[in-house]
Protein backbone atom coordinates (compact mmCIF):
# COMPACT_ATOMS: atom_id res chain seq x y z
CA UNK A 1 0.00 0.00 0.00
CA UNK A 2 3.26 2.28 0.61
CA UNK A 3 1.70 4.36 3.44
CA UNK A 4 3.57 7.55 3.79
CA UNK A 5 6.09 7.03 6.73
CA UNK A 6 6.51 10.16 9.02
CA UNK A 7 8.07 11.33 12.09
CA UNK A 8 5.93 12.90 15.17
CA UNK A 9 8.49 15.94 16.42
CA UNK A 10 7.56 16.11 20.15
CA UNK A 11 10.58 14.33 20.99
CA UNK A 12 12.37 16.79 18.71
CA UNK A 13 11.22 19.87 19.72
CA UNK A 14 14.44 20.91 21.41
CA UNK A 15 15.63 21.10 17.90
CA UNK A 16 15.34 24.09 15.28
CA UNK A 17 12.66 22.33 12.67
CA UNK A 18 14.80 22.84 10.51
CA UNK A 19 17.34 20.37 11.71
CA UNK A 20 14.55 17.94 12.58
CA UNK A 21 13.48 17.88 8.59
CA UNK A 22 16.63 17.83 7.20
CA UNK A 23 17.40 14.51 9.62
CA UNK A 24 14.21 13.43 8.82
CA UNK A 25 14.77 13.42 5.37
CA UNK A 26 18.09 11.86 5.98
CA UNK A 27 16.55 9.00 7.80
CA UNK A 28 14.12 8.46 4.67
CA UNK A 29 10.86 9.38 5.86
CA UNK A 30 8.19 11.17 3.74
CA UNK A 31 6.83 13.81 5.86
CA UNK A 32 6.63 14.95 9.74
CA UNK A 33 3.47 14.85 11.83
CA UNK A 34 4.17 18.62 13.49
CA UNK A 35 3.90 19.28 17.28
CA UNK A 36 3.28 22.46 18.34
CA UNK A 37 6.10 22.73 20.07
CA UNK A 38 9.36 24.64 19.90
CA UNK A 39 9.87 26.37 16.71
CA UNK A 40 8.10 23.39 15.15
CA UNK A 41 4.51 25.35 15.05
CA UNK A 42 3.41 28.23 17.09
CA UNK A 43 -0.75 27.11 16.82
CA UNK A 44 -2.34 30.24 17.77
CA UNK A 45 0.15 32.39 15.08
CA UNK A 46 -0.64 29.53 12.36
CA UNK A 47 -4.17 30.57 13.15
CA UNK A 48 -4.11 33.81 12.68
CA UNK A 49 -1.36 33.84 9.56
CA UNK A 50 -1.94 32.14 6.61
CA UNK A 51 1.70 33.04 5.82
CA UNK A 52 3.31 31.55 8.52
CA UNK A 53 1.85 28.29 8.09
CA UNK A 54 2.55 28.19 4.66
CA UNK A 55 5.98 28.95 5.18
CA UNK A 56 6.22 25.80 7.79
CA UNK A 57 5.08 23.70 4.70
CA UNK A 58 7.49 25.27 2.42
CA UNK A 59 10.34 24.56 4.95
CA UNK A 60 9.38 20.96 4.95
CA UNK A 61 9.10 20.74 1.03
CA UNK A 62 12.54 22.41 1.03
CA UNK A 63 13.82 19.15 2.17
CA UNK A 64 11.83 16.56 0.16
CA UNK A 65 8.79 16.14 2.91
CA UNK A 66 4.98 16.75 3.17
CA UNK A 67 2.74 17.36 6.18
CA UNK A 68 0.20 14.68 7.41
CA UNK A 69 -0.71 15.69 10.46
CA UNK A 70 -0.53 18.80 13.64
CA UNK A 71 0.09 17.43 17.20
CA UNK A 72 -1.20 19.66 20.01
CA UNK A 73 -1.17 16.73 23.02
CA UNK A 74 -0.06 19.08 25.33
CA UNK A 75 -2.50 21.55 25.24
CA UNK A 76 -5.69 18.47 24.41
CA UNK A 77 -4.14 17.47 28.13
CA UNK A 78 -5.26 20.84 29.92
CA UNK A 79 -8.72 20.29 28.29
CA UNK A 80 -10.32 17.90 30.58
CA UNK A 81 -7.87 17.06 33.15
CA UNK A 82 -9.26 18.24 36.58
CA UNK A 83 -6.14 19.54 38.77
CA UNK A 84 -4.19 21.05 36.01
CA UNK A 85 -1.71 21.32 38.84
CA UNK A 86 1.71 22.25 38.78
CA UNK A 87 2.93 19.60 37.17
CA UNK A 88 1.66 20.73 34.00
CA UNK A 89 2.43 24.48 34.47
CA UNK A 90 5.23 23.94 31.48
CA UNK A 91 2.61 23.36 29.30
CA UNK A 92 1.02 26.41 29.02
CA UNK A 93 2.53 30.05 28.96
CA UNK A 94 4.17 31.03 32.03
CA UNK A 95 0.93 33.58 32.52
CA UNK A 96 -1.23 30.81 33.39
CA UNK A 97 1.46 29.16 35.88
CA UNK A 98 -0.60 27.71 39.10
CA UNK A 99 -4.11 28.86 38.09
CA UNK A 100 -5.99 25.90 36.61
CA UNK A 101 -9.12 27.56 34.84
CA UNK A 102 -6.73 29.98 33.50
CA UNK A 103 -4.60 27.06 31.43
CA UNK A 104 -8.29 25.05 30.54
CA UNK A 105 -9.46 28.21 28.77
CA UNK A 106 -5.77 28.89 26.95
CA UNK A 107 -5.93 24.77 26.19
CA UNK A 108 -9.17 25.25 24.48
CA UNK A 109 -8.46 28.13 22.53
CA UNK A 110 -5.09 26.24 21.44
CA UNK A 111 -7.15 23.29 19.86
CA UNK A 112 -9.61 25.39 18.42
CA UNK A 113 -6.16 26.92 16.71
CA UNK A 114 -4.96 23.86 15.99
CA UNK A 115 -8.06 22.84 13.82
CA UNK A 116 -7.81 26.29 11.80
CA UNK A 117 -3.70 26.13 11.49
CA UNK A 118 -4.07 22.72 9.87
CA UNK A 119 -7.05 24.21 7.36
CA UNK A 120 -4.15 26.92 6.48
CA UNK A 121 -1.50 24.30 5.98
CA UNK A 122 -3.82 21.51 4.00
CA UNK A 123 -3.49 18.93 7.15
CA UNK A 124 -6.84 17.21 7.75
CA UNK A 125 -6.05 15.66 10.85
CA UNK A 126 -4.98 16.47 14.42
CA UNK A 127 -3.51 14.30 16.82
CA UNK A 128 -3.60 14.87 20.23
CA UNK A 129 -5.20 14.20 24.29
CA UNK A 130 -8.12 14.93 26.01
CA UNK A 131 -7.56 14.48 29.49
CA UNK A 132 -9.82 13.18 31.48
CA UNK A 133 -12.91 14.24 34.46
CA UNK A 134 -13.19 10.34 35.51
CA UNK A 135 -9.70 9.29 34.89
CA UNK A 136 -8.35 9.55 39.12
CA UNK A 137 -11.73 7.59 39.75
CA UNK A 138 -10.47 3.98 37.77
CA UNK A 139 -9.82 2.35 40.90
CA UNK A 140 -13.30 2.17 43.10
CA UNK A 141 -12.22 3.35 46.27
CA UNK A 142 -13.88 4.47 47.69
CA UNK A 143 -16.74 3.02 45.90
CA UNK A 144 -17.38 5.41 42.51
CA UNK A 145 -21.46 5.64 41.77
CA UNK A 146 -22.17 5.03 38.46
CA UNK A 147 -23.79 8.55 38.55
CA UNK A 148 -20.31 9.95 39.15
CA UNK A 149 -18.65 8.52 35.81
CA UNK A 150 -21.81 9.42 33.59
CA UNK A 151 -21.17 13.22 34.52
CA UNK A 152 -17.78 12.25 33.53
CA UNK A 153 -18.28 11.46 30.48
CA UNK A 154 -20.89 14.48 30.13
CA UNK A 155 -18.63 17.04 30.70
CA UNK A 156 -16.24 15.60 28.86
CA UNK A 157 -18.66 15.87 26.01
CA UNK A 158 -19.77 19.97 27.48
CA UNK A 159 -15.70 20.63 27.21
CA UNK A 160 -14.78 19.26 23.89
CA UNK A 161 -18.04 19.53 21.43
CA UNK A 162 -17.16 23.53 20.85
CA UNK A 163 -13.94 22.49 20.37
CA UNK A 164 -15.26 20.06 17.60
CA UNK A 165 -17.61 22.47 16.19
CA UNK A 166 -14.62 24.60 14.96
CA UNK A 167 -13.30 21.41 13.45
CA UNK A 168 -16.12 20.82 11.95
CA UNK A 169 -16.38 24.27 10.20
CA UNK A 170 -12.39 24.19 9.05
CA UNK A 171 -13.17 20.85 7.74
CA UNK A 172 -10.38 18.86 10.00
CA UNK A 173 -10.59 15.72 12.40
CA UNK A 174 -9.52 15.73 15.91
CA UNK A 175 -7.89 11.88 16.62
CA UNK A 176 -7.38 11.13 20.38
CA UNK A 177 -4.76 8.67 21.25
CA UNK A 178 -5.71 6.40 23.00
CA UNK A 179 -3.87 5.95 26.04
CA UNK A 180 -4.36 5.96 29.89
CA UNK A 181 -5.64 9.17 31.51
CA UNK A 182 -7.20 10.23 28.77
CA UNK A 183 -11.40 10.05 28.39
CA UNK A 184 -10.62 6.93 26.47
CA UNK A 185 -7.93 4.04 27.00
CA UNK A 186 -9.14 1.02 25.94
CA UNK A 187 -11.95 -0.76 23.07
CA UNK A 188 -15.05 -0.18 26.07
CA UNK A 189 -13.78 3.22 26.78
CA UNK A 190 -13.38 4.48 23.54
CA UNK A 191 -16.93 4.06 22.48
CA UNK A 192 -18.24 5.24 25.90
CA UNK A 193 -16.40 8.48 24.41
CA UNK A 194 -17.51 8.18 21.25
CA UNK A 195 -21.57 7.97 22.40
CA UNK A 196 -21.32 10.85 24.99
CA UNK A 197 -20.36 12.70 21.89
CA UNK A 198 -22.97 11.86 19.62
CA UNK A 199 -20.82 9.76 17.30
CA UNK A 200 -19.61 12.96 15.69
CA UNK A 201 -17.63 12.56 12.80
CA UNK A 202 -14.97 14.96 14.07
CA UNK A 203 -13.80 12.64 16.48
CA UNK A 204 -11.42 10.04 16.33
CA UNK A 205 -8.60 8.26 17.50
CA UNK A 206 -4.52 8.09 16.73
CA UNK A 207 -3.88 4.45 17.26
CA UNK A 208 -1.40 3.78 19.40
CA UNK A 209 -0.45 0.18 20.21
CA UNK A 210 2.06 0.50 22.24
CA UNK A 211 -0.18 2.38 24.94
CA UNK A 212 -2.91 -0.55 24.59
CA UNK A 213 -0.16 -3.55 24.76
CA UNK A 214 1.26 -3.12 28.47
CA UNK A 215 -2.74 -2.77 29.61
CA UNK A 216 -3.14 -6.60 27.98
CA UNK A 217 -5.74 -4.72 25.33
CA UNK A 218 -5.60 -6.74 22.12
CA UNK A 219 -4.04 -3.81 19.79
CA UNK A 220 -5.69 -5.53 16.54
CA UNK A 221 -8.81 -6.10 18.79
CA UNK A 222 -9.12 -2.27 18.91
CA UNK A 223 -8.45 -2.17 15.41
CA UNK A 224 -11.21 -4.58 14.49
CA UNK A 225 -13.58 -2.84 16.79
CA UNK A 226 -13.39 0.62 16.03
CA UNK A 227 -11.17 0.82 12.12
CA UNK A 228 -13.37 3.43 11.08
CA UNK A 229 -12.82 5.38 13.36
CA UNK A 230 -8.58 5.31 13.49
CA UNK A 231 -7.70 8.97 11.59
CA UNK A 232 -3.92 8.36 12.04
CA UNK A 233 -1.56 5.36 13.27
CA UNK A 234 1.56 6.24 15.82
CA UNK A 235 4.04 3.50 15.35
CA UNK A 236 5.44 2.78 18.98
CA UNK A 237 6.58 -0.40 20.73
CA UNK A 238 6.48 -2.07 24.25
CA UNK A 239 8.48 -4.66 26.05
CA UNK A 240 7.38 -6.34 29.24
CA UNK A 241 9.34 -6.99 32.47
CA UNK A 242 7.57 -8.75 35.11
CA UNK A 243 9.73 -9.36 37.87
CA UNK A 244 7.08 -10.65 40.31
CA UNK A 245 7.43 -7.77 42.92
CA UNK A 246 6.86 -4.39 40.72
CA UNK A 247 3.69 -3.54 39.09
CA UNK A 248 2.22 -3.13 35.79
CA UNK A 249 0.80 0.23 36.50
CA UNK A 250 4.61 1.53 36.65
CA UNK A 251 5.43 1.45 40.77
CA UNK A 252 6.32 5.20 40.08
CA UNK A 253 9.59 4.32 38.64
CA UNK A 254 10.51 6.87 36.00
CA UNK A 255 10.66 5.49 32.51
CA UNK A 256 14.57 3.81 32.42
CA UNK A 257 14.57 2.40 35.82
CA UNK A 258 15.60 -0.94 35.81
CA UNK A 259 13.10 -2.44 37.63
CA UNK A 260 9.79 -0.47 35.62
CA UNK A 261 7.61 -3.71 34.03
CA UNK A 262 6.86 -2.10 31.18
CA UNK A 263 8.74 0.44 28.56
CA UNK A 264 7.95 2.00 25.46
CA UNK A 265 10.67 0.10 22.66
CA UNK A 266 11.67 1.37 19.61
CA UNK A 267 9.77 0.08 16.61
CA UNK A 268 10.44 -3.77 16.30
CA UNK A 269 12.43 -3.64 19.43
CA UNK A 270 9.43 -5.19 22.10
CA UNK A 271 6.67 -7.10 21.80
CA UNK A 272 3.88 -6.23 19.98
CA UNK A 273 2.88 -8.16 16.73
CA UNK A 274 2.75 -5.42 13.91
CA UNK A 275 2.30 -7.61 11.43
CA UNK A 276 -1.69 -8.47 12.86
CA UNK A 277 -1.87 -4.84 12.65
CA UNK A 278 -0.91 -3.69 9.49
CA UNK A 279 -3.26 -6.98 8.25
CA UNK A 280 -6.21 -5.15 10.58
CA UNK A 281 -5.66 -2.20 9.78
CA UNK A 282 -5.70 -3.41 5.67
CA UNK A 283 -9.11 -4.61 6.35
CA UNK A 284 -10.67 -1.55 7.96
CA UNK A 285 -9.21 0.29 5.21
CA UNK A 286 -6.70 2.19 6.86
CA UNK A 287 -4.83 4.36 4.55
CA UNK A 288 -3.36 7.31 6.71
CA UNK A 289 0.50 7.52 7.36
CA UNK A 290 2.80 5.53 9.92
CA UNK A 291 3.88 7.69 11.77
CA UNK A 292 6.57 7.33 14.07
CA UNK A 293 6.44 8.51 17.75
CA UNK A 294 9.83 7.74 18.85
CA UNK A 295 10.54 6.78 22.89
CA UNK A 296 12.60 4.30 23.94
CA UNK A 297 14.69 5.09 27.09
CA UNK A 298 17.49 2.36 26.33
CA UNK A 299 18.34 3.67 22.91
CA UNK A 300 19.71 6.55 20.93
CA UNK A 301 16.70 8.59 19.54
CA UNK A 302 18.99 9.46 15.93
CA UNK A 303 19.70 5.66 15.23
CA UNK A 304 16.58 4.84 16.73
CA UNK A 305 14.26 7.09 14.51
CA UNK A 306 16.51 5.62 12.03
CA UNK A 307 15.97 2.34 12.79
CA UNK A 308 12.44 2.82 12.80
CA UNK A 309 11.80 4.06 9.02
CA UNK A 310 13.10 1.14 7.83
CA UNK A 311 10.78 -0.76 10.04
CA UNK A 312 8.18 0.69 8.85
CA UNK A 313 8.87 0.20 5.46
CA UNK A 314 9.58 -3.34 5.77
CA UNK A 315 6.53 -3.78 7.93
CA UNK A 316 3.48 -1.95 5.15
CA UNK A 317 2.21 -4.05 2.55
CA UNK A 318 -0.80 -3.63 0.18
CA UNK A 319 -3.87 -5.85 0.53
CA UNK A 320 -4.88 -8.14 -2.11
CA UNK A 321 -7.78 -7.00 -4.52
CA UNK A 322 -8.46 -10.52 -5.61
CA UNK A 323 -8.33 -13.58 -3.81
CA UNK A 324 -5.65 -16.23 -4.25
CA UNK A 325 -7.66 -18.71 -6.06
CA UNK A 326 -9.70 -16.72 -7.75
CA UNK A 327 -7.99 -17.71 -11.12
CA UNK A 328 -9.03 -21.29 -10.50
CA UNK A 329 -12.33 -20.17 -10.18
CA UNK A 330 -12.86 -19.07 -14.03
Amino acid sequence: MARPVTLFTAQWADLPLETVARLAAGWGYDGLELACMGDHLDAGRAAADPGYARGQVALLARHGLKLWALGNPLAGQLVSDPDNDERSDAWAPAECAGDADRKRAWAIQALKDTARAAAHMGVKVVTGSSGSPIWHLLYAQPPVPPHMIEQGYARFAEQWNPILDVFDEVGVRFALEVMPTQIAYDVVTARRALEALGHRPAFGFNFDPSHLYWQRVDPARFVEALGDRIYHMHVKDTGLHLDGEASILGSHLPFGHRQRTWEFRTPGRGEINFEALIRALNVAGYKGPLSVEWEDSGMDRQEGAREAAQFCRRLDFTPSAMAFDAVLKQ
